[in-house]
């Protein structure tokens, strides 16, 4: 199958892998031969100030890996530590293309001027939609660890 890129970028904390996470990892792979993947590292993720627990570097990175196994994409994937919101997307002369969700893309802008300023070409940002939960409202980390919806989405019922 021929891909768009070559090389594509997605970050994230990717904390509580749910439906949303792989949406956009999917997209990232159904566009580019290679993805690499920035993966917050503990200190990055504490400085996002999320409001809530976050699983460790070792933890999310396991539960990423096996995903990218379960799907056939291990062989197509490098993972590095993310420890700034640009990591190599703003440097890296290999990355094409960079696949965000709505709530992210001024950060891929941002990336994108990172980059003009190291005379690098800019980016094709690919923005999806955040996934909906069963009530409409976007699938997130923060509505999971608060017990709101599981992992795919589902509203969590309270007694």
């Amino acid at each position: 199958m021929k891909r768009r890129f070559r090389v594509v970028g997605v970050g994230g904390t990717f904390d509580e892998f749910h439906r949303g996470h792989r949406t956009l990892l999917e997209k990232a792979f159904e566009v580019g031969d290679l993805v690499w993947i920035g993966l917050s590292t503990d200190e990055f993720a504490r400085k996002l100030r999320k409001g809530h627990e976050i699983a460790s570097y070792e933890a999310r990175e396991r539960e990423l890996r096996r995903f990218l196994e379960e799907r056939g994409f291990s062989s197509r994937v490098k993972i590095t530590p993310l420890r700034d919101p640009y990591g190599p997307a703003a440097t890296s002369k290999q990355i094409e293309a960079i696949v965000v969700s709505r709530e992210t893309e001024p950060a891929a802008r941002r990336i994108n001027l990172l980059r003009r300023r190291n005379r690098l070409r800019p980016l094709e940002v690919i923005v999806i939609d955040m996934v909906p939960a069963e009530n409409h409202i976007a699938i997130s980390t923060t509505r999971i660890r608060r017990g709101e919806i599981n992992r795919e989405g589902h509203l969590i019922r309270k007694p």
